[in-house]
């Protein structure tokens, strides 16, 4: 199988999950091309699923990202998986439930705003996406973001062996 993982990234974790998600995808047998959408490439990326990933900024993800799912479908994307992640906040040691709500709302809702906005343009988007947590608005990665990032990959892989 071949995987696309395209992803925007501002300070660098996006990218490092997008890595994470390609290195994994590699140590499963499974060959995998790794794109940034702030760059141009003469073709769209091509294979039998797609993650795709983008910062959580202000609630959403970022319109970058939002330009390039509404191009999917053009790029033979129809009918092939699409996997969403997103690198959020984390949330304090002891969050308040206003916190915990604003995460829910925001952080998690961006992720899956993403999986509808690809299902609106006819793609095949799963119901899960993963989120990785990045400490402060910077970074870094919050600890264990990366194992998570490859156990997800791994239940997704194991998921589309089921489906064959």
């Amino acid at each position: 199988m071949k995987a696309a993982v395209v992803y925007d990234s501002y300070y660098g974790n996006t990218k490092a999950v997008a890595e994470a998600i390609a290195q994994e995808l590699g140590a499963e047998g499974h060959e995998s091309e790794l794109r940034s959408v702030r760059e141009r490439y003469p073709a769209s990326p091509t294979g039998d699923i797609l993650f795709l990933g983008s910062p959580v900024r202000m609630g959403s993800v970022t319109s970058r990202v939002k330009r390039y799912v509404k191009r999917l479908g053009e790029g033979g994307w129809k009918g092939k998986q699409i996997i969403a992640f997103t690198t959020i906040l984390a949330l304090p040691e002891n969050p308040t439930d206003e916190q915990k709500n604003s995460r829910e709302r925001y952080d998690l809702g961006a992720g899956r705003k993403l999986r509808d906005l690809a299902r609106e343009q006819g793609l095949s988007a799963v119901e899960d996406h993963l989120w990785a947590e990045v400490v402060g608005m910077k970074g870094p990665l919050a600890e264990g973001a990366i194992e998570k990032t490859r156990q997800f990959v791994r239940d997704v892989l194991l998921a589309v062996d089921h489906e064959e």
